[in-house]
C-alpha cells in the first residue's frame, strides 16, 4: 500500500535525541560522541537543528521516566521539527510501548526518524514499521539478556559472601594502598582515589555499630543513637548526617553480624569481618521489629521522670508530666488530672538522680543487676536457627522445581517461619542486657551515668526506683528553700 504521508522537501528543521544508561564517571562521553556524530549527519543532509534533548544515566528498558524524551515528544506534537535524529534505534526505545507511541506520533505529524548507525526509519510504510519493531524486539532481548547476566553475577558474588558493588557500606572499607582513576562528575579532569577493601571494618564506624547494638540491648533507643552519631561527628558513606531512619536501618542489616542477602534474602556467611555478634545482631532485629514497641507517643520525652513519677494525692493512680503551666512559668512536674500545683522539674529530677547515682555507686551494687535468663543455650539455638533457615531454601527450591504443590510449600513455610520466630525471640531474651550494665562497678558512676542517653536514663529509673510525690509543705522549708524534699517517697524496687 502506498504511503500517504507528504514528504518535506527542501530544507528540515531537525531534533537530536542522545542518551546513555550507564555514565559511571558522570563526565557525559557517551552522549557527547553521539551528539558529535548526529550534529555531522544533520550538516551532511543540510537540516537545521533546532534543539538537542539528552538523558544522562537513564536507561529506556528500566521504565523510569525520561524527562528530555518525553519534553522532546511534546515539542514534536506542536510541530517543532520534522526531523529526529539519534545515533541508533535503540537510544530512542527499548520498549515496545513507547515505540508504538512514538510511529503514532511519527504518522500524525509526518515526522521522519534517522540514525547514524542504522540509517533511516521509513515509519509511514507497513515494512519500515516493521523494521523499526524487529529492531525494539532485538534490542529488548539485549536488555533483558543484559539483565539476567547483572543478576546472575550479583547472585554469584553474595554466594560467595563478595561485596556487590555500590556505596561503601557503613562500616567496611579500608584503603588498600593502591589507587584507580575516577572522573570528576561534571568536568574532564580524573582524580586518584583509594581502592578499597570492603571486608575490612573501618574502626570508628564499627565501633559505633557495636555501641549501637548494645544501646538497643541495654534498652536505648534508635533516635539515642542517632544523636549520638551526630555528637561524634560521625556522618554516612555520602557525607550526610545519619538520620533516625538511617541509623534504624544499619541496625537492622545483617551484613553486620557478617550474612550475605541477596534480594532482601539471607543466603549464607559473607566473607568479611563481621562488626557484631550474631546473636546480639539477631536480637536488635527482634526488638526493633517487634510490633509491640512503642517508639513515641507524641512529642519527644525530654525530662527524666516525665510519665513516670507517680502523683501521690489521694485516690490518684496516674503519673504526672512536664508542663510550663503556673505563675513561675519554669518547667515542672504536675499530674495528668490536674490536681494542682507542681513540682520543680529541674531540682526534683537532680534529686532523683543523685539518689540513683549514690546507689549504683555503692559496693554492693552489683547485686541490683537482674539474674541472667535461665536455660539459654545460644549455641544450640544458632545451630536451629541455621537448619531452619536451610530448610526455608530447600522448601523454596522444591517448589521451584515442581516437587511439592503451593499448598505444601506454603505450610511448610508458615511452619518454619513460626519456629524461627521461637527461635528469635530466644536468642533475642539472652543477648538483652540489664539497662544497670555498665553502670554498676564502674570507677565514675556519675560520669557514666551523665554519659548515658536519657532514654537508658528512664529504664534504669524504671528498673530501681519508684517515686511517688505527696502533697507538699507550703512555705520556706527548714533548708531555706521552697521544695519540699519530705514530700518526695521513694521505695527502691530492687
Amino acid at each position: 500500500m502506498k504511503s500517504t504521508r507528504v514528504r518535506h522537501t527542501g530544507p528540515s528543521r531537525a531534533v537530536i535525541y542522545v542518551r546513555i544508561s550507564q555514565d559511571r564517571t558522570g563526565a557525559h562521553l557517551g552522549v557527547d560522541r553521539q551528539r558529535e556524530d548526529c550534529e555531522a549527519l544533520a550538516e551532511s543532509r543540510g537540516w537545521e537543528v533546532v534543539e538537542v534533548y539528552v538523558d544522562n544515566d537513564l536507561s529506556a528498558y528500566s521504565g523510569k521516566p525520561r524527562k528530555d524524551y518525553r519534553r522532546m515528544l511534546a515539542d514534536l506534537e506542536l510541530g517543532t521539527a520534522t526531523v529526529v535524529i539519534a545515533w541508533h534505534t535503540d537510544r530512542l526505545h527499548r520498549s515496545p510501548t513507547e515505540l508504538e507511541e512514538y510511529i503514532d506520533l511519527s504518522q500524525r505529524r509526518g515526522v521522519d526518524t534517522h540514525t547514524c548507525q542504522a540509517g533511516e526509519l521509513d515509519l509511514s510504510t507497513s515494512s519500515g514499521r516493521m523494521t523499526a519493531r524487529i529492531h525494539g524486539a532485538v534490542a529488548r532481548h539485549e536488555s533483558e539478556h543484559k539483565a539476567e547476566r547483572v543478576a546472575r553475577a550479583r547472585l554469584q558474588k553474595a554466594k560467595a559472601g563478595k561485596f556487590g558493588g555500590g556505596l561503601r557500606p557503613f562500616g567496611w572499607g579500608m584503603p588498600t594502598g593502591e589507587t584507580r582513576k575516577k572522573a570528576v562528575k561534571g568536568t574532564d579532569e580524573e582524580i586518584d582515589v583509594p581502592v578499597l577493601d570492603m571486608t575490612k571494618l573501618v574502626p570508628a564506624e564499627a565501633a559505633a555499630l557495636e555501641a549501637g547494638t548494645d544501646m538497643i540491648l541495654a534498652a536505648g533507643s534508635v533516635k539515642g543513637w542517632a544523636r549520638w552519631l551526630a555528637d561524634k561527628g560521625l556522618l554516612s558513606t555520602t557525607g550526610k548526617p545519619i538520620t533516625h531512619n538511617a541509623a534504624r536501618d544499619l541496625l537492622l542489616r545483617p551484613r553486620n553480624a557478617g550474612i550475605a542477602i541477596y534480594q532482601g534474602e539471607e543466603i549464607g556467611r559473607g566473607l568479611w569481618e563481621p562488626a557484631v555478634p550474631e546473636p546480639k545482631f539477631r536480637a536488635v532485629v527482634a526488638i526493633l521489629t517487634d510490633p509491640n514497641r512503642v517508639t513515641t507517643t507524641g512529642s519527644e520525652v525530654k525530662w527524666l521522670g516525665s510519665l513516670i513519677y507517680k502523683c501521690g494525692r489521694p485516690g490518684c493512680t496516674t503519673t504526672v508530666r512536664n508542663t510550663k503551666v503556673g505563675g513561675s512559668g519554669a518547667p515542672s512536674y504536675r499530674c495528668q488530672d490536674n490536681h494542682g500545683g507542681g513540682r520543680n522539674a529541674a531540682v526534683l529530677d537532680a534529686y532523683i538522680q543523685d539518689l540513683l547515682v549514690e546507689r549504683l555507686s555503692k559496693p554492693d551494687a552489683i547485686d541490683l543487676l537482674g539474674p541472667a535468663p535461665d536455660g539459654v543455650n545460644v549455641g544450640k539455638l544458632q545451630v536451629e536457627s541455621e537448619t531452619i533457615r536451610r530448610r526455608l531454601t530447600d522448601l523454596a527450591a522444591m517448589f521451584g522445581s515442581g516437587q511439592i504443590s503451593m499448598a505444601q510449600f506454603t505450610e511448610g513455610s508458615d511452619v518454619a517461619r513460626a519456629q524461627l520466630e521461637g527461635v528469635t525471640a530466644q536468642l533475642a531474651r539472652a543477648a538483652v542486657k540489664d539497662p544497670l550494665v555498665g553502670l554498676v562497678g564502674v570507677k565514675d558512676v556519675r560520669a557514666a551515668w551523665e554519659a548515658c542517653e536519657l532514654g537508658r536514663q528512664r529504664k534504669v529509673l524504671q528498673a530501681l526506683l519508684e517515686v511517688t510525690l505527696r502533697p507538699p509543705r507550703q512555705g520556706r522549708m527548714p533548708d531555706g528553700g521552697y521544695f519540699d524534699y519530705d514530700a518526695v517517697e521513694t521505695r527502691w524496687k530492687r
